[in-house]
């Protein structure tokens, strides 16, 4: 089936930024594992997956529209050089996202692409729950301390 080209070049612009998202959130999930914190590297590979499977059903849904996907573009992947840091980037990217997504719901609305504006709602609900993950851990290490927070992280079971 043919879809609309607008469409098109959005399904493609948030696969790029969902290929960003799980290359960082992996990258920062083997950092944290390194650094002897299981549980939190466990959190960000949860959300690599979580990208993941975004991706995957933005591919499908591209094809669908007998489109191309675009794998071979990546925006900059932002890596915090501290587990807080990978905290306040990784809330920047999902509230990226977002924005992208609101954006991405309103041209499908417009075009009448139910399908499309479905999928993409779907996608909006988790990341804002990934965002609401992250805004609550800020808090908790506002009151805590990242100390306290990250002693917490050192165990695999501990997510």
């Amino acid at each position: 089936m043919q879809g609309d080209a607008e469409i098109g070049e959005f399904l493609n612009e948030h696969l790029t930024a969902e290929l960003t998202a799980i290359n960082q959130y992996f990258l920062n999930a083997k950092m944290l594992q390194n650094w002897g914190l299981p549980g939190l590297a466990k959190q960000f590979r949860d959300l690599s997956f979580d990208e993941m499977r975004d991706a995957e059903e933005l591919m499908d849904r591209i094809l669908y529209y007998e489109g191309h996907p675009n794998l071979q573009r990546l925006d900059p992947i932002s890596i915090g050089e501290t587990p807080l840091e990978m905290i306040q980037l990784g809330l920047e990217l999902e509230l990226e996202a977002i924005a992208r997504l609101k954006r991405g719901v309103e041209l499908t609305v417009a075009r009448s692409d139910h399908g499309t504006r479905e999928l993409l709602a779907g996608m909006l609900v988790e990341e804002e729950e990934h965002a609401d993950r992250f805004e609550s851990q800020l808090e908790a290490i506002g009151h805590i301390g990242i100390e306290n927070y990250l002693a917490r992280y050192g165990f695999p079971e501990s997510t």
